[in-house]
């Protein structure tokens, strides 16, 4: 994405903000982020267009993890500082309880960072952090 090479061109740190409006999913989404440390969080509020089991009603799986793939992706770029979007190679989730129609949150951490690839930990939470409804482990080709 020229957005990443313009901002490292201009020597700036690029906004969170600035990235997830620059991807329209992110924008359809809804998708907010902070930075808290080191770490990203995502916010996703809650919609009524994310069900997918309207009879819970629960959150649509693909919704979850498209989160939890952006959070991965995002926390990926704020880390390594890269200039292109890292790819993924792969991606394993684990949904572990159903997603309520309140806000949910997402956050990654790099587990191991090679030269090439980064291996990825993300789990989203709507209101208790300790207790994920969904987790992310995850390998993304880094650019060259």
């Amino acid at each position: 994405m020229e957005l990443l090479a313009r901002a490292a061109r201009e020597g700036r740190t690029l906004e969170i903000a600035e990235l997830l409006e620059a991807v329209p999913y992110c924008a359809w989404l809804g998708l907010k982020g902070r930075v808290d440390g080191d770490s990203v969080v995502l916010e996703m509020p809650f919609e009524q267009k994310l069900i997918g089991n309207p009879i819970l009603p629960a959150i649509h799986g693909g919704v979850i993890g498209s989160l939890l793939e952006t959070a991965a992706i995002v926390q990926t770029i704020w880390t390594t500082k890269a200039t292109r979007f890292p790819k993924p190679v792969d991606i394993t989730i684990d949904y572990l309880r159903s997603g309520r129609a309140v806000t949910s949150y997402a956050g990654a951490r790099l587990a191991r960072q090679g030269r090439r690839v980064v291996s990825v930990h993300a789990q989203m939470w709507q209101d208790d952090e300790n207790k994920p409804i969904a987790a992310l482990r995850g390998h993304f080709l880094l650019a060259e």
